[in-house]
């Protein structure tokens, strides 16, 4: 006769030697098979390439290359390229995307070089309106890519071929410290070239033999928060901008 088999099972010992396995989250990429994005890394190539376009035009008929390369457009259209060059890379071999914190900053950095050029230098009615008299030919079609079209096209990169909801409010404060870093570097080149040197302040808005420290420093003030106020509104915008990789059911 066998003895009845008890309701509750006490407990085991563990087996020496062996060591309990633990609980596991299954990644995305086990179950979903990477998609190669060609259409994206193509477009993103061309973005690159007009990009470095710009800064090649700019880098032979603007002058000095030191002077040409110390431009905040010139330094954020680079910046932009090599951006869209590894993220075409990632869509063309099925990679994953770059982080949002790297192309929401490119594309913030050539947002806000395009605006700050149509809103206060190319504007007539803008206190630092400037009047180019050699913005002529090759020069003026520099322009046009880097202020125009290269962030038109970074705009609808991250519009149409980008998941939303990657840029954060906590990012901000983090893309602008290269704009405060940029205007340490102009104040300390003007101090470094002589006075009356040509191009010394590159920007009117940060010219101190012509505002002082003290205007200077109220404009860029003026400036940061109105970066501040743009990073805000691409990060609102990509909290409620449809999903365009979203394949519909």
């Amino acid at each position: 006769m066998t003895a009845p088999i008890p309701r509750d099972l006490p407990d085991l010992p563990p087996i020496p030697g062996h060591a309990a396995l633990l609980p596991t989250v299954v990644p995305a990429t086990a179950v979903v098979t990477p998609v190669r994005r060609r259409p994206a890394a193509a477009f993103r190539l061309l973005t690159a390439v007009l990009a470095l376009t710009g800064v090649a035009i700019e880098l032979a008929v603007g002058g000095s290359p030191t002077t040409v390369l110390s431009h905040f457009t010139i330094q954020s259209g680079i910046l932009l390229a090599l951006v869209m060059l590894a993220s075409a890379r990632c869509a063309w071999s099925a990679h994953h995307p770059l982080p949002g914190a790297l192309t929401g900053a490119a594309l913030f950095y050539v947002a806000a070089a395009g605006l700050v050029h149509h809103v206060l230098l190319a504007n007539a009615s803008s206190p630092f309106a400037v009047t180019d008299g050699a913005g002529a030919g090759w020069q003026t079609a520099a322009t046009h890519v880097l202020h125009t079209a290269v962030p038109v096209a970074a705009a609808l990169d991250w519009l149409l071929l980008t998941a939303p909801g990657h840029l954060h409010l906590r990012q901000a404060p983090a893309w602008l410290l290269y704009p405060l870093a940029y205007l340490a570097f102009s104040l300390a080149r003007g101090e470094l070239l002589l006075p009356g040197s040509q191009d010394r302040y590159l920007y009117p808005f940060l010219d101190v033999d012509q505002h002082g420290y003290k205007g200077v420093l109220g404009n860029a003030l003026l400036i940061g928060l109105a970066l501040y106020a743009l990073a805000a509104l691409l990060v609102a915008l990509d909290h409620i901008r449809p999903n365009p990789l979203r394949r519909p059911r």
